[in-house]
């Protein structure tokens, strides 16, 4: 009898039926996100989605962003949890559309591995495809990709790209803030997807494994630090709706996503050249979460300020006469909201300040006071 034949592939360490089976156990997670506008399904060499809607634009822009969800993954490969590291992606990626405006139309995924291990990759994509259901994405398609010898058999990563439609004379940004703007902060779920190499350095220093019992939050270390990011997509498309985009000046006039280089930085990207902001640190308490790294550290929560969002996920700077309106609609939303600064074009004070960030010259921004100890 003749022997069977050998797969080199295979031999190489890339097995592509695990990819195949991978590919199945999704199936139905992403087709949940697909609408009448997607076409083909899934495992097409591209996704198709139907834009006949933009016809109904005035002058549509398109509005894309990439990103990824940086060392947090380090931390689901060392207790094995997958199921939330698609949410983090779609935070991250999606969340930077709607900082001008735009309503997100569709995502795909590519994830590295160094072993397809099917239930895990299946995991992850389940968590990206409820997070775009959520936030009214359609997972169009998406990449595995097993890099035996380049990443160990139990590593991997995950990246995303996503498209969204803004009308142009309704997008936010610099240009339509006024002086005596109000600056809104809305309430973050804990760390989201930054800073975590300063998170995996502080505790692997203190010797605090990812499975023992953090008792501060009443979980493993591990589960408390994947605690997933917050999702703002639809909350802030319908603060936006609500407070009057569709005149084209609205009450809302930019909004700043708070990720990587902290609050100061990102804050000072959407305000115009001339303009300041003091962003009172007394107005918030940060979460749990932040306080007990920086004591195990020893260091201070100032110190973080450009590293973790320290307890604000975004900011929206909005016409001072629509600030109530506003934090009563995101309180509707389950999404806190209070007042940390105001807008200034005038002589600011003395003083560092933060000016413009990743390549953008915008305004100068600086925290003040100290931080609350009670709640907000």
């Amino acid at each position: 009898m003749a022997a069977s034949p050998t797969n080199p592939y295979s031999e190489a360490g890339v097995d592509t039926a695990a990819g195949d089976l991978a590919v199945e156990l999704m199936k139905s997670s992403v087709r949940a996100t697909h609408g009448p506008e997607v076409l083909g399904g899934v495992g097409g060499f591209a996704g198709l989605f139907d834009a006949s809607a933009l016809r109904d634009f005035r002058r549509p822009l398109l509005a894309t962003s990439t990103d990824g969800v940086g060392t947090k993954v380090a931390i689901a490969q060392a207790i094995d949890k997958h199921d939330t590291i698609g949410q983090d992606l779609v935070g991250m990626v999606v969340d930077d559309i709607v900082v001008v405006g735009a309503k997100p139309l569709f995502m795909t995924d590519y994830i590295a591995c160094g072993k397809v291990f099917p239930q895990r990759i299946a995991d992850i994509v389940r968590g990206i495809a409820e997070a775009c259901s959520a936030t009214g994405t359609a997972l169009v398609g998406g990449e595995t990709a097993e890099h035996p010898g380049l990443l160990g058999p139990r590593d991997y990563d995950v990246a995303g790209a996503a498209t969204g439609v803004v009308e142009a004379d309704t997008i936010l940004g610099a240009d339509r803030v006024q002086d005596g703007d109000v600056v809104l902060a809305v309430e973050s779920s804990g760390l989201h997807s930054n800073g975590y190499s300063l998170v995996r350095h502080i505790v692997t220093n203190a010797g605090i494994g990812y499975g023992d019992n953090a008792a501060d939050f009443g979980t493993t270390w591990g589960e408390a630090l994947l605690e997933p990011t917050r999702l703002y997509t639809l909350p802030l498309l319908r603060l936006i709706e609500q407070l009057g985009a569709s005149t084209g000046v609205g009450g809302v006039h930019a909004l700043s996503h708070v990720t990587g280089g902290g609050i100061a930085a990102n804050l000072a990207r959407v305000l115009p050249q001339g303009s300041w902001a003091e962003v009172d640190r007394s107005t918030w308490t940060p979460s749990p979460v932040f306080r007990v790294l920086s004591d195990i550290a020893g260091s201070t929560l100032e110190s973080a300020e450009g590293t973790w969002n320290l307890g604000i996920g975004f900011l929206a700077v909005i016409a001072s006469e629509k600030k109530d309106a506003a934090i009563a609609a995101l309180a509707a939303e389950g999404m806190p909201a209070w007042q940390v600064g105001t807008v200034g074009f005038g002589p600011r004070p003395a003083g560092e300040f933060e000016q413009g960030a990743k390549g953008v010259d915008g305004g100068a921004v600086r925290l003040v006071g100290a931080y609350a100890d009670g709640a907000k």
